[in-house]
């Protein structure tokens, strides 16, 4: 369906919006019915001045005049094309006067106001969007911008956020992100303003993030397998902040290995051999080490919480002590675990299960033992001076409390 704007005469008055027949004949009989004329000699002419004779040449929503005048020739029309040119003239008039080249230009990016200069938008990228949109000529713009609003600001329906790496970037020819500014949102708008010479650096800032957020991914098995497997024995291997959460090291030997401040949350190392390891301020919340060999190790402020460490063997024959100075073990299963000498000062062992555990000389100065059950445990020499012992459980003691502690 086509509708058409038809007017009485040129000046735009006595207008209607109507629809247009399947013939030139039933749209001029409609035509005369609305206006009230008659149809005898009813022309139709177009903006441009030209007689319309088959309603297929007529456009939705074009401008369509009346003529009760017979034209046997061409003056009329010709009258009327030289008067419509005229309207034509003074509307584009008016339209460069209010849109006159200025030096700063203000845009207003999804509601958001920038203010710049029209060499900024025109210079580095003279075919892009912006460009064409305010580039002069004769003190006029070459197309119109857009619509404007109360301000006088030019509006654009677009993401305030991602436009201002794009101005940025056509002030100074270099791409700056912020941290919480999407590489990909930007390059949509670079693309859609069409900043050509800014679409390379956003691709590589984006390859570099995909490359980060893999290199993040949490390690398996067979890494560590692979990485063991080409280290020389008399180097030694690093696993210093790695990710290897939830991963399976069951029955591996990781002995002399780095793994500070590495994440093994949820890792399962039972059986593993991790002696002479570092595990200082190592994440080994709720992992398995269940009968691990842990003798020789460095656990200084490692996180344990929740993680089950029932029957591993910390003591080492030769007489190395494991350092578990200040380690979270809250929450932890030790039952059952050859631990002694080890040294657990100012440890948080509160509501850990301790039942059956060899803590012969084993350091417990100033460690919070609070609700920890230590039945059936040997604290023979044990040093628990300073230690918070509220509603821990002694049942079935191998050695009376009050025979154990040595003060050092």
């Amino acid at each position: 369906m086509i509708r058409v704007n038809v007017y009485k005469n040129l000046s735009g008055n006595d207008g209607k919006l109507m629809v247009v027949e399947n013939t030139i004949e039933t749209f001029k009989s409609s035509i005369s019915a609305q206006f009230n004329v008659t149809e005898e000699n009813l022309k139709l002419f177009s903006s441009n001045g030209c007689e319309v004779n088959d309603v297929r040449v007529l456009r939705d929503n074009e401008d369509v005049y009346l003529s009760l005048e017979c034209m046997e020739d061409r003056k009329n029309c010709d009258k009327i094309k030289i008067s419509v040119d005229k309207l034509n003239l003074v509307e584009n008039d008016c339209r460069h006067k209010s849109k006159a080249v200025t030096d700063w230009i203000t845009l207003n990016i999804g509601g958001k106001h920038f203010t710049t200069t029209r060499s900024t938008l025109v210079a580095k990228e003279p075919l892009s969007m912006l460009a064409r949109m305010f580039a002069d000529d004769n003190n006029t713009y070459l197309m119109n911008p857009s619509a404007t609003d109360a301000t006088g600001a030019y509006l654009i329906d677009r993401s305030p956020e991602y436009f201002e790496p794009i101005l940025n970037y056509l002030r100074h020819g270099t791409v700056i992100l912020d941290k919480n500014v999407n590489p990909k949102g930007v390059l949509e708008e670079a693309v859609f303003y069409g900043i050509d010479s800014m679409i390379p650096q956003l691709n590589h800032l984006l390859g570099e993030a995909t490359s980060c957020l893999s290199n993040n991914q949490a390690l398996t098995r067979m890494d560590v397998v692979r990485s063991i497997i080409i280290t020389p024995t008399q180097s030694e291997l690093r696993f210093q902040g790695v990710n290897l959460a939830g991963a399976d090291l069951n029955r591996l030997d990781l002995r002399f290995i780095n793994f500070k401040y590495a994440c093994l949350s949820r890792c399962n190392l039972s059986g593993a051999n991790l002696s002479h390891c570092c595990l200082e301020r190592a994440d080994l919340s709720h992992a398995n080490l269940e009968g691990a060999q842990l003798l020789g190790v460095k656990a200084l402020c490692a996180n344990m919480e929740g993680a089950n460490l029932k029957g591993c063997n910390m003591e080492d024959p030769v007489g190395t002590i494991v350092v578990m100075e200040g380690v979270n073990l809250k929450g932890a299963n030790l039952e059952g675990s050859n631990m002694g000498g080890v040294n657990l000062r100012v440890a948080t062992l509160k509501n850990a299960n301790l039942q059956n555990c060899d803590l012969r000389a084993a350091v417990l100065a100033g460690a919070d033992l609070e609700c920890c059950d230590l039945s059936g445990s040997d604290l023979h020499e044990a040093n628990l001076r300073g230690a918070n012992l509220k509603d821990a459980a002694f049942e079935l003691m191998l050695t009376p409390l009050h025979m154990s502690q040595t003060i050092r």
